[in-house]
């Protein structure tokens, strides 16, 4: 990847909206499109003079997409999400596989190509979460490879009441097993080869643990919202990862094939109910059904930034042909407790 940081770029630095133009790509309005009107901006210096008028936008819409900024490489991206969040955080308490790039900034998910990624919102396994989350894309796909988004105050809206009802009042368990070499380990989900130190992350998040067999194996359980309210906007949001984690998200020769080698409880990652109950494959298949059915989509280009407000907005990954790179930052670490 092509890194020029000795080309000096004159910037242009003043509070006027002038400076750029908003447009959308979709009759859903997401996400609002905003680009240059004159040549020379330095978007990091107009976020951080127009950071009110930016989050108003973002809470409104969800999402925001800057495109044609010239952007060229991590170093870029991160001075970007600091201008509009200042906090950023590490992935910590991870769920899928990604190598950090530059700083706080992270390749998206290392799944393979013809996989995709369902919608969700960022860490809604857990009881804290990033506010915003940003997306930076370095290199277009061939083919395929867009990022999904969707509205999670309208995924909320369309879930029948029945669903709703149970997810409210009984949340949702999730469950993980590490060590068996089928999915992430503990060292690389907790970040550290200290047992002691994973024990105390545990203690105080309220996560149930267990250490197994030889003593390097971990199973966890965490019962987490199912619902939320978003803290500025008090919109009521869907906001679980239950349909990700749960057995019936896995392609059917592969469940069966986990299935042959250990039990149900020992699978390397499912989704109850928060009692312990099964959740029936129907109701997440609806739930998934309803993702799919708001997700907008539009094409990458090469410098563009997707930020999103991480509860209003789910995200996802459609497969791709050909080499992609899409960097992520996480920012504004938000917590229930």
């Amino acid at each position: 990847m092509m890194n020029i940081k000795s080309i000096k770029r004159k910037p242009i630095i003043v509070s006027s909206e002038k400076l750029i133009k908003t447009e959308f790509i979709n009759e859903q309005k997401l996400p609002l499109v905003i680009q240059p009107a004159v040549d020379g901006i330095d978007l990091a210096a107009w976020i951080a003079n127009n950071r009110q008028w930016l989050e108003t936008q973002l809470f409104q819409y969800g999402g925001i997409l800057f495109r044609n900024f010239n952007l060229i490489n991590p170093e870029d991206f991160q001075v970007c999400i600091q201008a509009i969040s200042s906090e950023l955080i590490e992935y910590s308490y991870r769920s899928t596989p990604r190598s950090q790039v530059s700083g706080k900034i992270y390749t998206s998910t290392e799944y393979p190509p013809a996989e995709s990624i369902p919608l969700h919102n960022e860490m809604a396994y857990s009881s804290s979460w990033p506010m915003k989350i940003g997306f930076f894309c370095v290199e277009v796909a061939e083919k395929g490879g867009e990022t999904p988004i969707a509205d999670s105050r309208k995924i909320w809206q369309r879930i029948p009441p029945k669903i709703k009802e149970e997810f409210i009042e009984k949340k949702v368990m999730y469950v993980r097993n590490y060590g068996q070499g089928l999915d992430l380990d503990w060292e690389t989900v907790f970040q550290t080869n200290q047992k002691s130190e994973v024990e105390n992350y545990c203690r105080n998040v309220g996560i149930e643990f267990a250490w197994l067999a030889d003593g390097n194996q971990l199973r966890t359980r965490q019962v987490c919202q199912a619902v939320a309210i978003h803290p500025q906007t008090g919109d009521m949001v869907w906001f679980n990862q239950a349909h990700l984690f749960h057995v019936s998200s896995l392609k059917t020769e592969v469940r069966e094939s986990l299935l042959a080698i250990v039990k149900t409880e020992d699978l390397p990652r499912n989704a109850y109910y928060g009692d312990g109950s099964e959740i029936a494959n129907s109701v997440l298949a609806e739930i998934n059904e309803i993702y799919w059915q708001e997700a907008v989509m539009f094409p990458w280009q090469a410098g563009d930034i997707l930020m999103l407000d991480n509860m209003l907005t789910a995200h996802g990954r459609q497969p791709f042909v050909g080499s992609r790179q899409v960097l992520v930052g996480m920012a504004e670490p938000y917590s229930l407790d």
